[in-house]
């Protein structure tokens, strides 16, 4: 490991305090952050997707934010070469790069553990999907390949439709162990109490919502983002969408998005716990993971 360029890698669940974690660390051991997450990718998906604002920065430099439209897809193989990039900059610059984010796929893909599929589109198996609700088609993933089903979005179309097209065509999306990876990367988790979990994802979405995050899926709309491409975005744009045509009301929609997110915490978890490299912390609080990320840049 002597020889590879040391990556810090944070990872948890929504609403867990990562991002200021990894601030706090940035400015601690002079690094910079490259967030991982697959909605904050895209420009003007500010309030919905929680981005972090310039204040919250604290000075410190992001990458992997706002560098695609929302119109367009974004896939994990455009984030690993974008995040690679990003590596090279920061190490060039003698700064510690720091991935951090709750997307565990573009997080494994960056690291080597996924092997990510040369599966050209299947237009013919993809017209047949897109005819399935979302429901349908999870159920369809959870029997051909059960793990990826554990970290999907169950709601997200456009992802389960190319997961059971990698399905079709190879059996599974294949994993592999690391023998030899690109990177040193400490791994550090942060997984709080479920029940204190659960009252930050409360408090986080009510205060997207006061800070306007049905004004800004208008915004979207009127900008020519259409509802079908906002479902498409799942979580928050799915229910905003709804929402917006008048399919649910605004209280459904906040119950709606608080059971969505919880839900998707716990997948997060599950999709985490079996990376046994991640060392696991209850709090950022306190020096026990500054002491633990000071030993490793020691090595």
């Amino acid at each position: 490991m002597q020889n590879k360029q040391k990556v810090l890698v944070i990872v948890g669940p929504t609403s867990s305090g990562k991002s200021a974690l990894a601030v706090g660390l940035a400015r601690k051991f002079n690094g910079e952050v490259i967030s991982a997450d697959s909605r904050q990718v895209y420009r003007d998906l500010n309030i919905g997707t929680g981005k972090i604002t310039k204040h919250e920065m604290r000075g410190v430099l992001h990458h992997l934010l706002d560098v695609a439209s929302p119109k367009r897809k974004f896939s994990a193989d455009d984030y690993v070469r974008h995040a690679r990039a990003a590596i090279r900059g920061i190490a060039s610059r003698g700064k510690l790069p720091i991935v951090a984010g709750g997307t565990g796929f573009y997080i494994d893909a960056l690291a080597g553990r996924i092997v990510l599929p040369n599966v050209p589109p299947n237009k013919k198996l993809r017209a047949r999907l897109e005819k399935k609700s979302a429901a349908q088609l999870y159920a369809l993933l959870k029997k051909k390949d059960p793990r990826r089903a554990k970290a999907i979005e169950p709601h997200h179309k456009r992802r389960l439709i190319r997961a059971l097209e990698i399905a079709a065509a190879l059996g599974s999306v294949p994993m592999m162990e690391i023998r030899s990876p690109s990177f040193d990367m400490l791994w550090v988790g942060i997984t709080p109490p479920m029940k204190e979990l659960e009252k930050k994802i409360v408090v986080r979405l009510f205060a997207r919502i006061r800070q306007g995050m049905v004004a800004e899926a208008k915004r979207l709309h009127a900008h020519g983002l259409s509802y079908k491409r906002m479902e498409e975005l799942g979580l928050e744009y799915r229910s905003l969408a709804r929402h917006l045509l008048g399919a649910i009301t605004r209280a459904q929609m906040i119950e709606e998005l608080n059971r969505a997110i919880r839900k998707y915490a716990i997948r997060q978890m599950r999709y985490w716990k079996r990376n046994n490299d991640i060392r696991w912390f209850k709090t950022c609080a306190g020096e026990r993971i500054p002491r633990l990320v000071r030993l490793w840049l020691r090595k």
